[in-house]
């Protein structure tokens, strides 16, 4: 798409839309910039929502960010409905279009769900997580159902608020994430403060006379006051219907973050040229990385520098903090690079095809050095 750069839609206002819109500016671009977002809030730390915030007592200021400074009109609270490609035009809830020159898609993903049971809650959203964090101060009996980072995460806020809490995990939490070595000591902190952990998976839930009920794979069945499900998520692709932009589901984009020429794409909707094949990354370190390069794109074209993608990851948990730079999950015991087992530690592995990870558990350490720690286990 060629012609002058006069007007640019960003429709998506998480990491991914306000990173790609800064990068806009910085890279010379000085048009109307218009920004889409489905939520009433400004952008914010989705990672804080399943840490600080369930824990910060009256504090409620972990999830904010600085205010924007790119100067793009804001529509907050309005959800794009359609796309025009032919007549370059992003079609608004309400009859309203947004024309534009370029165009950014960065409307992420939402939590999958197991039901539509209003009593399954999910931690999506800033407003998720108020509600999640106003149900806890009355200290329910809570079932949390889904072994991953963010399931354990919800998990050990949920202790700390003083609830008797139960993980319903598909075989061993984490193990599928960060690997059997590094699971397994997040499980030991889990079980220690008092996690119950079954390990057999949710057929199906149930709800009524405010009890929700688990059913497992082995036929057991667990009972709870609340029931919060973090089984995964689904990309925001519906309003793109028709446009041939969305395959399964996922947009497709090239090493600058474009789906074609003139419409970028970043965040958890956007599948890129990784090592291992093209794949979408949903985490929050990916997207501020693919925002970058696709915002400068759209005003540089193939003079912007192509994405050089290198995971990094952090969860806190029971008690325990871990940043990884990587490939992840990892195999085998780790070698200590600093401290050893059972304190804090700086560790490596190498995966054996050229490339390696390095993980800080309870370990302060920078993250430039992480990843240099990670590049010389490769």
């Amino acid at each position: 798409m060629s012609g002058p750069i006069r007007r640019v839609v960003v429709v998506g206002n998480g990491v991914a839309g306000l990173t790609a819109a800064d990068a806009l500016r910085d890279s010379g671009y000085d048009g109307e910039l218009t920004v889409v977002g489905d939520e009433r809030h400004p952008a914010y730390s989705r990672p804080a929502l399943s840490k600080a915030l369930l824990l910060d007592g009256d504090d409620l200021s972990s999830h904010e960010l600085p205010p924007a400074t790119h100067g793009a009109r804001e529509l907050l609270g309005v959800r794009a409905s359609g796309l025009d490609l032919e007549r370059r035009l992003v079609r608004l809830d309400g009859g309203d279009a947004l024309p534009y020159d370029r165009l950014v898609i960065a409307t992420g993903s939402r939590a999958r769900r197991l039901s539509g049971l209003p009593e399954e809650l999910t931690l999506r959203g800033l407003d998720d997580a108020l509600a999640l964090r106003a149900r806890l101060a009355g200290r329910p009996s809570v079932v949390v159902v889904g072994g991953g980072p963010l399931g354990m995460e919800i998990a050990s806020g949920c202790l700390a608020a003083g609830c008797r809490v139960t993980l319903v995990s598909d075989g061993v939490p984490l193990s599928a994430h960060l690997g059997p070595y590094l699971a397994g000591v997040f499980v030991r902190a889990a079980l220690e403060r008092g996690l119950t952990l079954l390990t057999n998976g949710a057929t199906h839930v149930e709800a009524s006379a405010g009890q929700a009920r688990v059913h497992l794979g082995d036929g057991e069945v667990v009972e709870a006051e609340l029931l919060v499900s973090a089984v995964g998520d689904i990309p925001n692709t519906e309003w793109l219907a028709g446009t041939g932009l969305a395959d399964r589901g996922v947009l497709q984009v090239d090493e600058r973050g474009l789906a074609r020429p003139g419409i970028a794409a970043a965040g958890d909707l956007a599948a890129f040229p990784t090592p291992y094949g093209r794949r979408r990354v949903p985490l929050w370190s990916s997207a501020i990385e693919q925002a970058k390069v696709a915002g400068a794109a759209l005003v540089r074209g193939g003079q912007a520098p192509p994405l050089r993608f290198q995971p990094y990851f952090w969860t806190e948990q029971f008690g325990l903090s871990l940043k990884a730079a990587g490939e992840l999950p990892v195999a085998g015991e780790p070698e200590f690079v600093e401290g050893g087992p059972g304190g804090p530690a700086l560790m490596r592995w190498s995966r054996g095809d050229g490339s390696g990870a390095a993980v800080a558990l309870n370990h302060r350490v920078p993250i430039p050095k992480l990843r240099r720690v990670s590049q010389a286990a490769a």
